[in-house]
C-alpha cells in the first residue's frame, strides 16, 4: 500500500526499534504523529532535520504529539546500518560524512559524539536485498505516487518515465520499506499524520514548516 496525502497513513516498515518502546502509526491513536526520516550518514539530517524534530518533541510532547525517528538507507548501505544506528542511540557517536560535517561546524563533542541527545523512539527501516528486475506493478505504484495523472500522459512520456524508474530501482542495492512506501525523495524527510490517522504531509529537506503544521493540527 502506497501512502497518499488525505488517506489513512500506512504503518512504517521497521526491522528493529533500537530506542524506546516498539510502536507504529496504528498504535498511536488520537495522537498527532511526526516521523523524522533520516540516514545515519547524512550531515543535513543532524544539522537541521533531527534538531527540528527534537524541538517539536520538547514543545508538544505533553499536548498529544508523538515524534518518531526512522533511520533509512537509499545509498551508502555500508554506513547506513542498524549497527551504526544502535551506536548512535547508545553512545551518541556519529560516523562518516555526518561526523566530518559536524566537526567542521563545531557541533561535535568528545571527538565523535552529538552535542544533543535524541529523546524520541528510534527505529531502523526495513531493508530488503534487491534481486532481479522490479515488477511493473511496483514501478507504476511508485510513479503514480509522484505523478497522479500518469495514465493520462502521452505514451512516449510514459515509456520514458518507466525506463527512468526501472533504472532507478536497478541501481538500488536494497529497497527500504518506509522510504519506498511513502515515496520519499531523500533525507531528511518528515511524515505528518493527524489524530485520525490520516496522512497530512510528506516533505523533503524543508525547514520551518513542521511547527506551524503541528499547531494547525492541534487546533483542529
Amino acid at each position: 500500500m502506497m501512502a497518499q496525502i488525505g488517506q489513512k497513513a500506512p504503518n512504517l516498515g521497521v526491522s528493529k526499534w533500537v530506542q524506546g518502546m516498539p510502536t507504529n502509526i496504528d498504535q498511536e491513536k488520537d495522537k498527532i504523529v511526526v516521523v523524522e526520516v533520516f540516514q545515519v550518514n547524512c550531515p543535513g539530517c543532524f544539522l537541521y532535520g533531527i534538531p527540528e524534530a527534537i524541538n517539536i518533541y520538547n514543545k508538544y510532547k505533553d499536548q498529544g504529539v508523538r515524534v518518531l525517528g526512522i533511520a533509512t538507507a537509499f545509498e551508502d548501505f555500508d554506513k547506513n546500518t542498524v549497527e551504526n544506528l544502535e551506536l548512535l542511540a547508545k553512545t551518541g557517536e556519529v560516523i562518516g560524512e555526518t561526523k566530518k560535517a559536524l566537526t567542521q561546524y563545531g557541533k561535535i563533542v568528545d571527538g565523535n559524539k552529538l552535542p544533543y541527545k535524541i529523546p524520541f523512539p528510534l527505529g531502523m527501516d526495513n531493508l530488503v536485498k534487491e534481486s532481479g528486475a522490479p515488477s511493473q506493478e511496483k514501478m507504476l505504484a511508485f510513479i503514480k505516487s509522484q505523478i497522479p495523472e500518469f495514465d493520462d500522459q502521452p505514451e512516449t512520456y510514459r515509456k520514458e518515465i518507466l525506463a527512468r524508474v526501472e533504472q532507478y530501482f536497478k541501481s538500488k542495492e536494497y529497497s527500504a520499506e518506509t522510504f519506498d512506501k511513502y515515496a520519499l525523495r531523500g533525507t531528511p524527510s518528515a511524515i505528518v499524520v493527524d489524530r485520525k490517522g490520516i496522512l497530512r504531509d510528506v516533505s523533503f529537506g524543508q525547514m520551518g514548516h513542521l511547527e506551524p503544521l503541528v499547531q494547525q493540527l492541534l487546533n483542529e
